[in-house]
């Protein structure tokens, strides 16, 4: 029996990987196509008879294995992914900015139709932050999104309505964290030239090339009221307020 750690297991992708989920949760109907011969030649499947003459598919233990190990690979990578959007969003309040994670904000992208060049979208940036004033034109928005892994930071960038979302609602800056053998998981030079970059090196997060500065007379209504229905992020740093009026 093969290793869940075998070469052959490895070059298995995040397609195998739903479709042996998809059987593990399923009555395992056969599908006949690629993926599926590579998870029977794998070991990952067997293939079980019914006494009518049906065919059914059922995970094998090996299988087993390799979802378990796959989902905690899963599990490191969004854990990695979240302190590093915790990170950036600490580092925009640490800057005077007011935060958000994980919000949804309607966006405008360009599209091939004449009649109508631009069409509505639902952006989801891992950080979205202004600055803290009461001058609409003065708020400066900026995009972050976070990279931790090299594969989704290659999806990502050829994922241009996604990218032009992000410019539509403000600055859009990359930051490319590092894999597990603390390695870049990308070069500055692979992000869009309209993008800033931010590189994690070692406790700080370095400006590797600045964003393009775009100039902005406010946000749009919706984000004001996106913005209002959510809470931002807490700085570390409030708790000191209330130390100014202890006594010495």
């Amino acid at each position: 029996m093969q290793s869940p750690t075998s070469p052959e297991m490895l070059a298995l992708g995040k397609a195998h990987a739903r479709r042996l989920r998809d059987v593990y949760r399923s009555a395992g109907w056969p599908s006949l196509d690629a993926l599926e011969i590579d998870l029977l030649a794998a070991g990952l499947l067997h293939r079980v008879s019914a006494p009518g003459g049906q065919e059914t598919l059922r995970v094998s233990d090996l299988g087993v294995q390799w979802l378990a190990q796959a989902l905690a690979r899963n599990r490191a990578a969004l854990s990695a992914h979240e302190a590093l959007v915790e990170r950036v969003a600490q580092e925009m309040c640490r800057a005077g900015r007011l935060a958000w994670r994980g919000l949804s904000l309607r966006a405008q992208v360009p599209c091939n139709d004449a009649a109508k060049p631009l069409r509505w979208c639902l952006a989801r940036p891992d950080v979205f932050s202004i600055r803290h004033t009461s001058v609409e034109s003065y708020v400066e928005p900026i995009v972050h999104e976070i990279k931790v892994r090299r594969s989704d930071l290659l999806a990502d960038l050829r994922q241009e309505a996604k990218r032009s979302a992000y410019l539509d609602l403000g600055e859009c800056w990359y930051v490319l964290g590092r894999d597990a053998r603390g390695r870049p998981i990308g070069e500055p030079e692979e992000a869009p030239p309209e993008c800033g970059v931010l590189v994690v090196d070692g406790s700080r997060l370095a400006v590797a090339r600045p964003a393009r500065r775009r100039t902005r007379t406010g946000l749009p209504f919706g984000v004001w009221m996106a913005l209002a229905k959510s809470t931002p992020l807490a700085s570390l740093d409030d708790d000191a307020q209330g130390q100014l009026g202890e006594p010495c």
